[in-house]
């Protein structure tokens, strides 16, 4: 069990398959993000538990919508939005590779961007780049990348400008936003 904003419990998987993002992490990027979160649309990526997208819902995002490959990790991930989404808000799921799934999304721009897939894999620039060409970061939107130095180095991104890196423990987030249009 999880626990999130408002002591809400979540499901979550057993073993290691997915990593949640720790608590503290989250919580520190609730805080930054405080005021984009109400009446946002957020689109998390693996999403694993879906505990961000759950948080966002608590925090009143409009919509969330999110992208995981585990079918596990779909079903529960579906389950804990279900529990905590309200009559107001709404939120879809996709099931598959995180690159060709955002493809169902081109031209719909989101203002919150979580994006946090396994340290190992190969996905972050990717992603990324593709975020970029499908305009799916709002004008005054930000992504936020969850990472571990030694797994991945955050870099100027054709299209986005890094705006902010945070570190805890051995988490870093690096925050990315649209490069403005000259």
């Amino acid at each position: 069990m999880l626990r999130i904003y408002g002591n809400r419990a979540l499901k979550t998987l057993p073993g290691l398959d997915t990593r949640p993002t720790a608590a503290r992490v989250r919580e520190a990027l609730f805080n930054i993000w405080q005021g984009r979160i109400v009446d946002c649309r957020w689109l998390d990526l693996c999403t694993g538990s879906g505990a961000m997208g759950a948080e966002a819902l608590c925090r009143g995002a409009a919509e969330v919508v999110g992208i995981e490959k585990s079918p596990e990790a779909y079903k529960i991930t579906r389950e804990n939005w279900q529990q905590v989404a309200q009559l107001d808000q709404t939120f879809s799921l996709f099931r598959g590779e995180v690159v060709k799934q955002l493809s169902r999304l081109h031209g719909q721009p989101f203002d919150c961007i979580y994006f946090d897939p396994p340290y190992d894999s190969d996905l972050y620039l990717p992603v990324l780049e593709k975020v970029v060409s499908l305009n799916l970061l709002a004008p005054e939107g930000e992504i936020a990348v969850e990472h571990r130095p030694d797994t991945w180095a955050a870099a100027p991104i054709a299209g986005l400008d890094l705006v902010r890196q945070k570190q805890y423990g051995t988490t870093h987030l690096a925050f990315y936003a649209p490069t403005p249009e000259p």
